[in-house]
């Protein structure tokens, strides 16, 4: 279902903030002279046009993502549903869990391999700053209606099978299609050893051993919730 957003004044913009975000944003945007609408989105965490979402991370949590590939798992519903994504990485860590190598390898993923941007502020207000400016930018500078809904694709089973691989760390649309190409599908995938995976080209054993570590890791209920 589609829904539409139509300020009372045409001079005004609308923003479309998820249930989930932080309750602060909602007087940040007010304060720009927004509309702000609270709901539960399917993707991201700020919508500013029908064609253009934001996700937000703090700085803590994009590099927790990394690391238990929730990144990489997000990205291609965004992406699949919307023209123009960003990924905002808030604030300053000072607890970096990521090699600068590591954290550089994510940022050119999420560039090259999903064709989002990614966007640094220093904190809530840069942040709602930014989201205001685009969603400016995109209802009173280029006339894109405010539009709420994301799109059900459908997908071939090869396809389903490569979005499941592209969730895993460290792997983009191009490394998926490698794994799977060489071990014909998730399963085998699931079940081989980190030497196995290591040995497909582009994969490394670096690389393989996150892999392997996310494969085999004992899920966590309270840990799940304690991620959000």
């Amino acid at each position: 279902m589609q829904q539409f957003l139509d300020p009372p004044d045409s001079s005004r913009v609308s923003i479309a903030v998820d249930q989930r975000e932080d309750a602060a944003f909602d007087a940040l945007f007010r304060a720009m002279g927004a509309n702000v609408q609270r709901q539960v989105l399917a993707v991201g965490d700020f919508l500013c046009s029908s064609r253009l979402a934001v996700e937000r991370k703090t700085r803590s949590d994009f590099e927790q993502s990394v690391i238990d590939g929730r990144l990489f798992s997000q990205l291609p519903n965004l992406v699949a549903n919307y023209e123009r994504v960003a990924v905002v990485v808030e604030g300053i860590s000072n607890d970096e869990r990521l090699s600068r190598e590591s954290l550089l390898g994510a940022y050119a993923s999420i560039i090259a391999d999903f064709g989002a941007s990614v966007i640094f502020t220093r904190d809530k207000m840069g942040t709602a700053e930014l989201v205001f400016a685009l969603a400016k930018h995109e209802q009173l500078a280029k006339k894109v209606p405010m539009r709420i809904y994301a799109r059900k694709r459908t997908f071939t089973p090869s396809q389903t099978a490569r979005s499941i691989v592209e969730s895993l760390p460290m792997v983009g649309p191009k490394l998926a299609k490698a794994l799977l190409a060489h071990f014909g599908n998730v399963e085998a995938l699931a079940q081989a050893t980190e030497r196995d995976i290591a040995a497909v080209p582009g994969v490394g054993n670096k690389r393989a051993k996150v892999i392997r570590a996310v494969l085999t890791y004992r899920y966590s209920e309270e840990e799940d919730r304690s991620v959000y």
